[in-house]
């Protein structure tokens, strides 16, 4: 299965307590968590996430203050077996479509896994990872 989904990344302080603080918030309003990643810098950390309700943590995220970037990405079901996300990306390679970034998870006896994709064209990679 593959299905588009709106990705949520903000630009948040890097410091102790700055995550749990958002995560506070998001809980509070009963938005949920579906998927999540960081990467820091020195001053700042970009957390990447795909949640429930994508509005309204966007205005929340926006109410305090945070820069918030809305991108479209790519949620996809995968086999969790060695060589499934090759095969997923010499597809999209074929298709002259790039990956700009990946993050994925699953655990060690899942079947299946979620893959999350950032392309520069998500519709027309839902189309191929499709057919």
């Amino acid at each position: 299965m593959v299905q588009l989904a709106k990705q949520l990344a903000l630009f948040l302080e890097n410091k102790p307590g700055t995550l749990a603080r958002l995560c506070d918030a998001l809980s509070e309003a009963a938005i949920n968590i579906h998927a999540l990643t960081t990467s820091d810098t020195v001053d700042h950390c970009v957390v990447r996430l795909i949640v429930n309700d994508t509005r309204r943590a966007l205005k929340l995220c926006e109410e305090h203050g945070c820069v918030v970037v809305e991108t479209e990405v790519l949620l996809v079901e995968a086999p969790n077996k060695p060589g499934a996300l090759a095969a997923i990306a010499h597809k999209l390679t074929r298709a002259g479509l790039n990956i700009d970034y990946a993050y994925f998870t699953t655990a060690p006896v899942a079947r299946q896994g979620l893959l999350i994709l950032r392309v520069n064209n998500p519709k027309k990679a839902m189309k191929v990872l499709n057919s």
